[in-house]
């Protein structure tokens, strides 16, 4: 029997959202059941780590201090800077503990075979260092909507199946990090996601990775469940809150990632900045 050690990194910024106590309970059961199909394939699952980077707002504090994460360890670290998404995440990674590492939102959910699969394919393809999930948009409501990660086996079905190409990302846009299993080194070396880059900071994230020959691997068999444009999201506010973001602004900031990616470090990127 075999086991594999995963840190899980879970950014919260506020618990002010709709519905946040059960769609946080979904979301930690999520992780907490992998432990049972684990046991049935003959994987003994390893420490399974849950960094939980979230503000100092009194209620979140009192919700994740004093929760039950039955067996997993619970790594807890309040972030008193920045906390919008990018931060977070990048501060979480930082605090992890293990070699490979995943991030969940905390209205998301990983299938029961998310943990089985990824063990199974970072056995058998040791040259890579970025697995992604087809991931299950749904509505607030948890009807499906369609499907995200799936572009790059249409794109390189003549080619490298499942595998993410830069010449694919330069194409398509639409690609989801959350549920993704990753190296911590790879990540960190490559300088994490840039907190300059507003709305398309996931894109360029992957835009560097593969421009640097990181080997990204799209897996349809690791599911996890994202609830499509939930409101009070980042990417709500963007479409429809108050940092509602205009055709331009969108079309700016896609254009802004194919120009940084080449870049490590993050820059101080501005919108009128840059704009011709």
């Amino acid at each position: 029997m075999e086991k594999l050690d995963i840190s899980i990194v879970l950014p919260i910024e506020s618990s002010k959202h709709k519905n946040f106590n059960d769609l946080f309970k979904s979301s930690i059961t999520s992780v907490i059941n992998q432990q049972k199909e684990i046991y049935k394939k003959g994987v003994i699952i390893g420490d399974v780590e849950l960094v939980i980077v979230y503000s100092d707002e009194e209620s979140l504090c009192s919700i994740v201090e004093n929760y039950d994460y039955s067996g997993l360890t619970k790594n807890l670290v309040k972030n008193t800077g920045e906390t919008d998404f990018a931060n977070q995440v990048n501060l979480g990674v930082s605090k992890s503990t293990h070699e490979w590492v995943s991030i969940i939102e905390f209205d998301d959910e990983y299938s029961s075979i998310w943990f089985k699969n990824a063990y199974r394919y970072i056995k058998s393809y040791d040259d890579v260092s970025v697995f992604l999930p087809i991931v299950v948009d749904t509505d607030s409501k948890g009807l499906f909507v369609g499907f995200t990660n799936e572009a790059s086996f249409a794109a390189n079905i003549n080619e490298e199946i499942g595998y993410l190409t830069n010449e694919t990302l330069l194409s398509y846009q639409n690609f989801q990090t959350s549920g993704m299993v990753f190296k911590k080194e790879i990540f960190n070396n490559f300088g994490g996601f840039k907190k300059s880059i507003k709305l398309t900071f996931v894109y360029e994230l992957l835009l560097r990775l593969t421009h640097n020959s990181v080997k990204i691997m799209t897996i349809p068999k690791i599911g996890y469940k994202h609830i499509n444009l939930r409101e009070g999201s980042i990417f709500w506010n963007y479409k429809n809150g108050s940092n509602k973001l205009t055709d331009d602004e969108v079309k700016f900031w896609i254009e802004t990632s194919k120009k940084e990616y080449f870049f490590t470090q993050d820059r101080d990127i501005k919108y009128e900045y840059l704009t011709d």
